[in-house]
């Protein structure tokens, strides 16, 4: 019966090509996604801008206080992602689409007229509230556009944004700042949410809305704040240290203890907020493990590589963005080519080669954090890694959507990005406290710090970091970056041990036999025009 529906749906007559209608739609989902992913890469390069200029009496700001700009855009951003397969049943993706892109938009204006940093982090939550419906929209109305047969191609396609945030975003960043203020951080998405807007309203078919899915109202009073406070004690890791600050502990307990409400209560209603029945598919369980392990290692590392450029090379912000572009050129060369393959062989043949590839990348780099290694060879290693990354992320994508009903993809696709945003998270949470606690530990590494730090204020240097700098005299400079050298070293394995671990996951629990397509028993899909 599944054949004989699949074989009399006009997609399937269709053959496997990315026809141009899905190619238009496709254009809006990634000026949209690219919006919202980029955006927090270029304002992680303005932070030490805004201690600055929105200081209003003078006096530099706190770090911990603009980091709450990156902080209360991600924590809207998560509290929204979980209402986006309910509101997507009740009003339809085009206006929801729509409606999120305004409100980012809006969300951007007010951020670059901001008086001071708590209008700015107010306005950060606004814009987070449309962001955060943005991926998982846009992975809905892909799947629907291009059907089932067509998911790794698809999935090709939506890896472009998640690509270009953090290659362009500091290079970008960094150049808007120099050239200009830093209010064009958030000038620059107005024309872009402009044009998205009018693309979207021409491009995108009109909804035809039947919602059949009532407001799971215990679901988001449990999910959403949950969500929001695990992420922030989570986040908070790195600034304090350790896990067992009050900082850290009190949200976070409080956040997961509301998420395993949530879980219980999520199979007592017929349409929960997310559908963790999902997890009955075996194909679907296994793909967000990995993705989850994945996602953790991989961003993880990644906030490594312009760290280690700006720490232990002395390069600046723009610079080492444009360092890191050869990680997404490799991306971008194998993304494609991954995808023909997911449609044409099963995952478990795939995605394994590409985490080899991820592996062999981040073991060079972790043997390449010398000061003194050659950048070209540091370089070579990034752009293995972006091969590796270009044939696991969006088949691992696929894989997770592909047998699920057509009625199911909005919920497949809201529980994935909740999920990631829970692994990307966590992943940048522990690798910069194996990081943070590794440099700490080094005597001649505080004392540099010390000494700097009292030299920006103005103020005298501690005398024991004066008397440590004395004592190795010539040998200070190069001990410093040697114990550097050695804490990225070992932040890399932390990421190499994890993507190990998916690898073998990969290899021993994805599907070596080719999949069906989309399940279309249920709520059969229907085409877009």
């Amino acid at each position: 019966m599944t054949s004989e529906l699949i074989d009399e749906s006009p997609q399937q007559a269709d053959d496997d090509r990315i026809t141009r209608d899905i190619l238009v739609v496709a254009g809006v989902v990634v000026l949209g996604m690219i919006m919202s992913i980029l955006d927090i890469t270029v304002v992680n390069v303005a932070l030490p801008t805004f201690q600055k200029e929105l200081a209003g009496n003078g006096e530099e700001i706190a770090y911990s206080t603009v980091a709450w700009t990156v902080t209360g855009y991600t924590l809207a951003l998560a509290a929204v992602i979980p209402l986006a397969g309910w509101a997507a049943d009740r009003f339809g993706t085009k206006k929801l689409f729509m409606t999120a892109v305004t409100l980012f938009t809006l969300g951007s204006a007010l951020c670059a007229f901001a008086w001071n940093i708590e209008s700015l982090i107010g306005f950060r939550v606004l814009q987070g509230l449309g962001g955060g419906m943005l991926m998982p929209l846009g992975m809905t109305i892909m799947t629907k556009a291009a059907g089932p047969h067509r998911m790794g191609k698809l999935m090709a396609i939506l890896g472009v944004p998640m690509l270009l945030g953090p290659i362009l975003g500091p290079i970008l960043g960094g150049w808007l700042i120099d050239a200009a203020s830093w209010h064009w951080v958030f000038l620059i998405n107005l024309p872009l949410g402009i044009i998205t807007i009018v693309y979207a309203t021409l491009a995108l078919p009109k909804d035809d809305v039947n919602p059949s899915e009532s407001f799971d109202i215990v679901g988001i009073l449990l999910m959403s704040p949950g969500l929001a406070l695990f992420l922030y004690g989570v986040s908070s890791i790195p600034s304090t240290g350790t896990v067992a600050a009050t900082k850290v502990l009190v949200p976070g307990i409080i956040g997961a203890a509301l998420i395993a409400c949530f879980v219980f209560w999520s199979f007592k209603p017929k349409h929960p907020l997310l559908d963790l029945r999902l997890f009955r598919d075996r194909q679907f369980t296994v793909s967000v493990i990995v993705m989850f392990l994945f996602a953790g290692a991989f961003f993880g590392a990644l906030l490594l590589v312009p760290t280690y450029f700006q720490q232990v090379r002395g390069e600046s912000t723009l610079k080492a963005g444009l360092l890191v572009a050869p990680q997404g050129l490799g991306a971008m060369l194998v993304m494609p080519i991954a995808g023909v393959l997911a449609d044409k062989l099963p995952v478990g043949r795939i995605v394994p080669f590409g985490m080899l590839g991820i592996i062999i990348g981040m073991v060079g780099l972790a043997s390449s954090t010398s000061p003194d290694t050659p950048v070209w060879h540091i370089c070579a290693w990034l752009f293995v890694m972006g091969l590796g990354m270009g044939g696991t992320m969006m088949p691992t994508f696929t894989s997770a959507l592909r047998t699920l009903t057509a009625h199911a993809v909005a919920r497949g696709s809201t529980l994935i990005n909740v999920i990631q945003q829970i692994a990307s998270s966590a992943g940048v949470a522990v690798i910069s406290v194996v990081l943070t606690n590794k440099l700490n530990g080094s005597e001649p590494v505080k004392a540099a710090t010390a000494l700097a730090d009292a030299k920006a204020a103005g103020e005298q240097p501690p005398t024991w970091a004066t008397e440590l700098a004395a004592k190795l005299g010539d040998a200070f400079q190069p001990s410093v970056l040697s114990d550097m050298a050695k804490a990225f070293h070992t932040s890399y394995w932390v990421a190499i041990v994890i993507i190990s671990v998916t690898f073998l996951i990969a290899v021993f629990f994805f599907p070596k036999k080719k999949e069906e397509g989309l399940n279309t028993t249920e709520h059969a899909p229907t085409v877009l025009h």
